[in-house]
């Protein structure tokens, strides 16, 4: 990480985001929201998923593409299923709206499952899955985009077909051990992650990218703005091509919202759609003996001799953890080409600058 990059607070990201949404046409609370989820994104490590994400935010407001008046509303729901169409309204709220309500179903029956269709970005997915551990709840959940060109080559093939759709799996912390969190994205890299590293003007790891000719590349300068040129490769080719796949099918055929496939019309902003399952691990078993096997299970994995030793086998989980840590206290880096991105888009809608 260079020297010469600012550092920010997340209550200082927090604020300023706020600000930025209020003037491009949010409502507070949406605002709060949206702007809370974005800066916890920086916090633990996700920063294609964070703050850099505003000026797009502020361009959806002002061409109409998420819709800053609408709230989600329940197409469907019983004691175990509740199913919401977002009608282009802000995807945060619209999560956490999910999330509380699959929470307290869960809890109640044991098990809940719950649809979005047609929300503008979820963000970080990881967060939802993150709140339901809080609630000591197990969560899998899948999810696509449409209204977006597409981002990710199919196996075999040479140019985008898909979102990068990503799967995101919890399970609660024990007595001992935190939370587990696998959160990906379907691609072999993040799309956020390849505009993060324009933007600093690195290269990206061979085998992530092929170029708007279909070959492979390593530059990340075709996706750094709003027109993306080329596509991003499937991980692990087609298991991760399977599983973009499968997102399709789950996220977007269950919620209603549509899959990507170009009948559906795409005006250029990002709308998610996502299936999620949420479990009580209490009606299935002991609790105790499943934290004593958790545990014994997590000291196994890492207690594998590392091969580098300065890298030590983690949980998954534990990298978020350990970048919030640091960022808590250090600050969030940003590449200061995002910051003047930034403060050009809160000039441009009347906000006050990140200094």
């Amino acid at each position: 990480m260079s020297a010469a990059e600012p550092r920010y607070s997340a209550d200082a990201l927090q604020t300023f985001a706020r600000h930025v949404l209020i003037q491009a046409g949010a409502r507070p609370d949406d605002a709060d929201r949206v702007a809370r989820h974005l800066s916890d994104a920086n916090l633990c490590g996700h920063d294609s998923h964070g703050i850099g994400l505003i000026p797009a935010y502020a361009k959806h407001c002002a061409e109409g593409l998420v819709d800053v008046s609408a709230t989600a509303s329940t197409h469907n729901e019983s004691a175990v299923l509740l199913q919401l169409d977002a009608r282009r309204a802000w995807g945060a709220p619209t999560g956490d709206r999910l999330v509380e309500g699959l929470a307290a179903k869960a809890k109640a029956e044991g098990l809940a499952a719950g649809t979005i269709a047609n929300a503008h970005h979820l963000g970080r997915i990881g967060a939802y899955a993150e709140a339901l551990s809080a609630h000591g709840l197990v969560s899998l959940h899948f999810v696509n985009v449409t209204d977006h060109a597409p981002l990710v080559a199919p196996f075999r093939g040479s140019d985008a077909r898909f979102g990068t759709n990503p799967v995101t799996i919890g399970f609660p912390a024990t007595q001992t051990r935190p939370a587990f969190l696998h959160d990906m994205a379907t691609s072999t890299i993040a799309l956020g992650k390849v505009r993060v590293a324009a933007a600093k003007g690195v290269t990206v790891p061979p085998g992530t990218l092929l170029n708007e000719h279909g070959m492979p590349t390593t530059d990340p300068s075709g996706m750094a703005g709003f027109e993306i040129k080329g596509a991003l490769t499937p991980l692990g080719r087609h298991k991760g091509y399977g599983l973009a796949y499968a997102c399709e099918l789950l996220a977007g055929l269950l919620s209603g919202g549509g899959t990507i496939q170009p009948e559906h019309e795409r005006r250029g902003g990002i709308l998610n759609s996502m299936l999620s399952f949420v479990i009580d691990p209490a009606r299935f078993g002991d609790t105790g003996w499943m934290a004593q096997e958790a545990d014994a299970l997590a000291r196994y994995a890492t207690q594998s001799p590392p091969m580098d030793w300065d890298s030590p086998v983690l949980t998954p989980g534990d990298p978020e953890r350990a970048w919030r840590g640091k960022r808590q206290r250090d600050g969030i880096p940003l590449a200061q080409a995002t910051v003047d991105a930034l403060n050009r888009t809160a000039k441009a809608v009347g906000a006050e600058t990140l200094g």
